[in-house]
């Protein structure tokens, strides 16, 4: 096939790319390198250059997209304003990515008859807290005007216009929801929990814990989504319709920082930081965010084969690689 990746020099595109790079696919891949690094793309293009184009630019714009994915036999729209601290310091611009930005692919992927896989996130459940959350679990979202939830709002409309397109345009479409995924190549820099607290641990800085620390996460191997997305990619059925896609071992954030401060081997304390001074007035958090993933088990087979511990332990051995490298 031929793919063009949306975001493909992001954390979770670059390692789908390297995926499809090797199991024989070419690759194009567009980003505009605000949170992908082209450094990512290192192994993917010494693999085999030919096979990976690589264009620098706005998922935005219509006239770009509209060609590639002219050229192309299946988009994979990544694409998107991530993380907790961009979306609170930088909301308009975050909101302008991810509604333009998959309103221009869906429209290309319709003139071009491409395929499309769509990235939503975990995040349209809001405060859903429930034990293993299922695509059809309701969303309970906070008010329209705390930049919290901008992202969560942003993305259900993604897929509300996803499925539109699905069902009066006939577009073959895939919706999928990633949980709290993790794993190298991932920067803490926009607020993802586990590098960050890995930096802080690898420094012996204090490991700082938002809130109680009492909230449950489940956390996902890039690895294991990627490998799922190319699973979901080749299974006719898949197509309509959306997916959890993780890991739905639990656990609490204090046990996370604790959890990352004996792996690594640290001394560093850890410590709590109000929601307020971490991210400004009006935060708000939930406390439990579980997938539930029969559904794309059932369809596909699909079962994570990672765990938390080795996660941390890859993300380890890559900063302890790069320090040395530096």
């Amino acid at each position: 096939m031929h793919v063009l990746i949306t975001g493909g020099a992001g954390f979770i595109g670059s390692h789908l790319t390297d995926l499809l790079i090797g199991r024989g696919d070419t690759v194009t891949i567009l980003d505009d390198l605000s949170t992908g690094r082209i450094e990512n793309l290192t192994a993917a293009r010494a693999y085999a250059r030919e096979r990976v184009e690589f264009i620098q630019g706005d998922v935005t714009d219509a006239r770009l997209v509209n060609r590639l994915a002219h050229q192309a036999d299946l988009i994979v729209h990544l694409a998107a304003a991530v993380g907790v601290f961009r979306i609170q310091h930088d909301t308009l611009r975050s909101l302008h990515t991810n509604l333009r930005g998959t309103e221009v692919v869906l429209e290309a992927a319709h003139q071009a008859g491409t395929r499309v896989v769509v990235a939503s996130t975990s995040e349209v459940y809001g405060k859903n807290d429930c034990d293993g959350l299922t695509e059809e679990s309701d969303r309970i979202i906070g008010s329209p005007l705390l930049s919290r939830w901008s992202y969560a709002e942003a993305k259900a409309i993604d897929e509300t216009i996803t499925y539109q397109y699905v069902q009066h345009l006939g577009l073959q479409a895939i919706i999928i929801r990633p949980f709290n995924t993790t794993g190298p190549r991932q920067r803490g820099r926009y607020g993802m929990v586990v590098p960050r607290f890995i930096q802080q641990a690898l420094a012996g800085e204090p490991v700082t814990v938002y809130g109680t620390g009492e909230q449950s996460r489940s956390f996902g191997h890039v690895l294991d989504i990627v490998g799922a997305i190319a699973t979901l990619v080749d299974t006719p059925a898949a197509y309509g319709q959306v997916f959890n896609i993780g890991n739905p071992a639990q656990i609490t954030i204090n046990g996370l920082a604790q959890k990352v401060v004996e792996r690594s081997g640290s001394r560093s304390p850890i410590i709590h930081v109000d929601y307020e001074t971490a991210y400004g007035p009006g935060f708000e958090d939930m406390q439990r965010r579980v997938p539930d993933i029969s559904k794309i088990s059932g369809l596909t087979g699909y079962a994570p084969r990672f765990s938390l511990d080795d996660i941390i332990d890859s993300i380890i051995a890559e900063r302890r690689v790069l320090a040395v490298a530096s």
